[in-house]
């Protein structure tokens, strides 16, 4: 499926040769996330990743590093959360070359020019607001601040308008040179390459890039060992609430079993959630749950938007369907789960970029890549009683979050929901 090399400088280089595609898609994952930063610092890796686009040395204008890829017909982005900022570009085969080169100026020459900071600092804040207008997006916020208070994985990865405004330039700088270095940092590409091509494109313009220890990311500490209960008053049409559980880590044995259980629950249009919430009751227009797993940690949320005066309901209603999943699901039921999640997969990976980027991740986070056939295998290994075990381990009464946004004042009552 790939191929891997190890540069002088402790650069890894992955490559998936896709010689059916006509497309080539370069990521550079570094690891910069809000699990690096100190409270004083919140924010600064999101921040940071918005500034190469502002210049570099090689296209020192924003219109100069966004011609050289849209004046192709490609697409590129960023992108930054709790453990790693990933940067990628895709392009039409002929203009492999030239997408390296911009990606790779973006991660070791961003021109960081104060004036163009400045700017880019109030565009940053701007994204920031804009998140919070949407009651949606602070049900999330909230979720992860009662899985995880006072402490970076339950900070929003952007920070807040008022710690970004305060982070000084030169932290910036500072953080760009511990942070970004090739022993923390992967280059995947996938298309229609080959390595030595990629390998040799990638040392020529990193010989310069010298390795270096990064900050440390902050572990996990255990929240409230009882259920927790947010509410943010807002006038809205809707409640948006969310149900959260912690989960499983990267390399948790029982990761498998864990995604099963997710699938059977709430993903997907006939999951448990949907049909019975939806379809069955019509509590709610959008309904579903999903699965995080980080380094030492992991969550299991459940998101519904109600009517405020079903608020009630909705929350008995997700309560239920979580302790219904401590007993065994149905063979067939757990079929359709495995079907649905290996062929979301595959179909998934015939994208270049897909592709490039679940090399980059795992290899940056775990130093190894698990192939499709790995992956299938511990798909297809799960049993009945596999599900029903992780959901006994993980479903508990005490470990329940709940997050509300919306016409609500007291969380009290609602705290009472959180029963089985």
């Amino acid at each position: 499926m790939f191929q891997r090399t190890v540069l002088d400088n402790q650069l890894r280089v992955l490559t998936a040769s896709m010689p059916h595609t006509t497309s080539v898609s370069v990521v550079v994952s570094v690891g910069a996330g809000s699990r690096y930063e100190s409270p004083e610092l919140a924010g600064v890796s999101h921040f940071l990743e918005h500034l190469p686009f502002k210049g570099t040395q090689r296209w020192p204008t924003a219109r100069e590093v966004s011609e050289a890829i849209e004046g192709v017909g490609g697409v590129m982005n960023a992108s930054t959360d709790r453990e790693m900022t990933v940067f990628w570009c895709k392009v039409a085969r002929p203009h492999f070359r030239q997408a390296l080169d911009v990606v790779m100026d973006l991660v070791l020459h961003p021109l960081l020019d104060p004036v163009e900071v400045e700017k880019e600092r109030e565009v940053v804040q701007e994204e920031l607001r804009m998140t919070n207008d949407y009651p949606s997006n602070r049900a999330d916020l909230l979720i992860d601040e009662a899985l995880w208070p006072e402490q970076a994985m339950g900070r929003d990865v952007g920070g807040t308008p008022e710690s970004v405004g305060a982070i000084p330039l030169n932290n910036i700088r500072a953080y760009l040179e511990r942070q970004y270095r090739p022993n923390n940092a992967v280059v995947s590409v996938a298309g229609n390459v080959t390595h030595d091509e990629v390998v040799a494109l990638v040392s020529e313009a990193t010989h310069h890039w010298t390795p270096q220890e990064p900050l440390p990311w902050e572990p996990v500490a255990l929240g409230s060992v009882e259920p927790v209960v947010l509410v943010e008053q807002r006038r809205s049409d809707q409640a948006h609430v969310c149900v959260g559980l912690p989960g499983l880590s990267l390399t948790d044995p029982d990761r498998y079993a864990f995604a099963m259980m997710n699938v059977v629950l709430g993903d997907g249009m006939s999951s448990r959630l949907f049909l019975n919430l939806r379809e069955k009751q019509s509590l709610a227009y959008d309904v579903h749950s999903s699965v995080q797993n980080f380094r030492d940690c992991g969550s299991l949320t459940v998101y519904c938007g109600v009517e405020p005066k079903k608020t009630r309901e909705a929350v008995q209603g997700v309560v239920r369907e979580l302790n219904a999943m401590r007993e065994q699901v149905p063979d067939k039921e757990l079929a359709k789960a495995k079907e649905y999640t290996k062929g979301r997969l595959l179909l998934r990976l015939e994208d270049s970029r897909a592709v490039a980027a679940w090399l980059g991740s795992q290899e940056l986070l775990l130093g190894e890549v698990e192939t499709l056939d790995r992956v299938v295998a511990g798909i297809d290994s799960v049993t009945q009683e596999d599900v029903a075990r992780v959901a006994q381990r993980l479903v508990k009464e005490d470990d329940l979050r709940l997050a509300v946004v919306g016409p609500h004042r007291s969380s009290q009552s609602l705290r009472k929901l959180l029963r089985f």
